[in-house]
């Protein structure tokens, strides 16, 4: 009787040992606004998914790209993530600007989600800004985690002040 309630035991921590017991990092996101508020106590960059509700790759990107757990560790830690809804219909207050939506056909744009992109508009769009809210690039298109990285490590880490992007792909092996 005794041995069999030490194989029950044992089974039973056998099978929750199986069980992965790691937290889940997920990326912190912040309306625009929230963003500028935190930003004027303690400048930091910013990122900036740019999407709508009808765009497929956004959806892909947010269960395969944002859902990593060091990709979101390293954005928590390193901007202010934005989630930019590029149709919404409130205004915006920006640098003394007012940025409102507009209608264009079936669906329209928020003037906001224009300017990030410099009137290029595509869905999804990431939007780095840097600790002064200077736009420091806009990158469209859905981006595998692989392509995320080395974009966050170059950005986050300031290289893009001192390296051309192509320089450090070629010199950069590191991973977050």
């Amino acid at each position: 009787m005794r041995s069999l309630k030490y194989l029950f035991v044992s089974v039973i921590l056998l099978g929750l040992s199986s069980f992965d017991v790691t937290e889940k990092e997920e990326v912190k996101w912040l309306t625009f606004e929230e963003a500028i508020a935190l930003h004027e106590e303690n400048p930091k960059k910013l990122l900036i998914d740019l999407y709508t509700d009808w765009c497929g790759w956004c959806k892909v990107m947010d269960k395969q790209t944002y859902s990593q757990n060091e990709i979101a560790s390293f954005i928590n830690e390193n901007f202010y993530p934005v989630k930019f809804n590029a149709e919404q219909k409130e205004s915006v207050e920006f640098r003394g600007h007012t940025f409102n939506y507009v209608a264009q056909g079936r669906r329209g744009v928020h003037e906001l989600a224009a300017a990030l992109t410099r009137n290029q508009l595509s869905y999804p769009t990431t939007v780095f800004m840097d600790e002064e809210l200077r736009i420091i690039q806009p990158i469209a298109g859905f981006l595998k985690p692989a392509q995320m990285e080395p974009i966050l490590l170059f950005i986050g880490n300031d290289h893009f002040k001192t390296t051309e992007w192509e320089d450090f792909k070629k010199n950069n092996k590191t991973s977050l």
